[in-house]
């Protein structure tokens, strides 16, 4: 359980499905977490048995996001993910999307939070490709890390 390095969640996520665990992956900045994401994971939980929780860099956030992104770094992030009784395991990943991660993982769902669709989601086509599924979970209205850094700086514009 908790953060790993690539290539130990690889092992992990390999030896799961062969015992027959259903593997569940979403992804993300995580930067504030605050109950939208929270919903998001718990969510993403309900589908399988272990989370698998794909984490953006620093430089990917800042990129996203834009300056003054992330708020905070990305050992933070993955510390407060990784101590949700939701979340099995935490990863990082430096390319603009998760396509990369989400492909060699081949997880059985896919989970995103938000204002997508299916089809929309990236490493989605994969997924459904080797017989996954594709997950969209609802919106908390009002919870937004954008939405936060609004209503609490004074000025703040996103990317």
């Amino acid at each position: 359980m908790g953060i790993l390095s690539e290539r130990e969640m690889l092992t992990r996520a390999s030896r799961a499905k062969t015992c027959g665990q259903t593997l569940v992956m979403t992804n993300g900045c995580f930067d504030l977490l605050h109950p939208g994401h929270t919903h998001c994971l718990q969510t993403a939980r309900r589908h399988g048995d272990r989370l698998i929780v794909a984490v953006n860099e620093d430089a990917t956030v800042r990129r996203l996001k834009g300056t003054g992104r992330p708020i905070q770094p990305l050992a933070r992030r993955m510390e407060v993910l990784a101590n949700l009784s939701c979340v099995d395991w935490v990863v990082s990943f430096a390319e603009p999307t998760p396509a990369r991660i989400i492909a060699a993982v081949a997880p059985d769902v896919l989970v995103k939070g938000g204002d997508y669709r299916p089809d929309e989601v990236v490493g989605g086509t994969l997924v459904v490709a080797h017989g996954g599924r594709v997950v969209i979970a609802e919106t908390l209205p009002g919870w937004s890390t954008t939405g936060l850094l609004h209503d609490t700086r004074p000025g703040y514009a996103a990317a």
